[in-house]
């Protein structure tokens, strides 16, 4: 958070908080690594911190960090290490000298956290202009990658190119092809064919809600999409019927990521099941609180109404 702890935390209300991740490993049990921050002036230290993955049913503890002193795997004495020079305010699992390769593979995943906020339509947005062909795995978190993006997956991975031309079909029904003309010396742009019109439609023609679907199509298609991938209010500009596709590739792409939506529509939540979705509340203390959808007894208002009704009826909470 940009505001630090305190933020975090709710404003101070917080004594500590704590993150958990579970990570699968290759012909492994998961490895389950836990940490926990408190408030310390001006800022926090970390007074919990633990890697460990069940063996044989035993549990084996690569890291154990508890208020300040950390102990770490050391594969050369076969267990803990406790004497090492290290900064408490880091994290072990950052720190660690000679990363297994296990520790390695935890720190490669927790690292990759893609934020993705409202994508920029206005007049000199970049996914309206020209953009420099060169590698690209994603489309950018303005665009600003959409056409390399585009062009190299049509190249290497055309399959997936289609899937995505497929989802605009399914979305928009006159759409045609995507093509990616060369305007000067590594420059291309993207061009979106329609079958009324004989001339195709450059970026900067095309609608917001139009842009905005096919940036995120294309971010939810990409096969190297990070481990987490959260996205600000993807509904913005976009006709209700395409919320019902956006969801179901989001409901796709989360087989491969960790999507993470943070929304205000009650038109996305019509097309979401209670167990996607997590409502927010202020408790009374002021606090923020976390409720699963389908744990909360939902079952005999959903046979009458749909999930969005139920929100705007004031029966799931998040109305604060």
């Amino acid at each position: 958070s940009l505001g630090g702890f305190f933020s975090v935390s709710t404003r101070g209300l917080s004594e500590n908080i704590t993150w958990y991740a579970e990570v699968d490993f290759p012909n492994e049990e998961p490895l389950k690594y836990t940490l926990q921050l408190a408030p310390q002036a001006p800022g926090f230290y970390i007074s919990r911190e633990n890697l460990a993955q069940k063996r044989d049913n035993i549990t084996f503890q690569y890291i154990h960090s508890q208020d300040g002193i950390i102990q770490y795997y050391d594969p050369q004495i076969g267990t803990l290490r406790a004497e090492w020079t290290y900064n408490i305010q880091e994290t072990a699992l950052f720190q660690m000298p000679k990363m297994l390769p296990i520790t390695r593979h935890i720190w490669h995943i927790l690292g990759q956290v893609a934020h993705y906020h409202i994508l920029d339509v206005s007049q000199m947005a970049p996914i309206k202009l020209p953009q420099q062909l060169r590698p690209a795995v994603l489309p950018g978190q303005n665009g600003e990658d959409l056409a390399p993006f585009l062009y190299n997956l049509r190249e290497t991975d055309h399959d997936k190119f289609e899937v995505i031309e497929d989802s605009l079909k399914a979305a928009f029904p006159k759409f045609e092809a995507l093509s990616f003309p060369s305007i000067a010396a590594g420059m291309i742009a993207m061009t979106w064919k329609e079958k009324s019109f004989r001339n195709p439609f450059y970026m900067n023609e095309l609608s917001e809600g139009t842009l905005r679907f096919l940036w995120l199509a294309s971010l939810l298609q990409s096969p190297q999409l990070p481990t987490i991938t959260m996205i600000d209010e993807p509904e913005v500009s976009m006709h209700p019927e395409l919320l019902a596709l956006l969801a179901d590739l989001m409901r796709e792409a989360s087989a491969r990521t960790q999507i993470i939506v943070a929304t205000h529509s009650d038109r996305l939540v019509r097309f979401l099941n209670p167990n996607e979705v997590v409502v927010m509340d202020v408790d009374e203390d002021g606090g923020a609180s976390m409720t699963w959808g389908d744990s909360l007894e939902l079952d005999e208002w959903l046979a009458e109404y749909s999930l969005d009704e139920v929100w705007q009826m004031g029966r799931m909470g998040g109305r604060s």
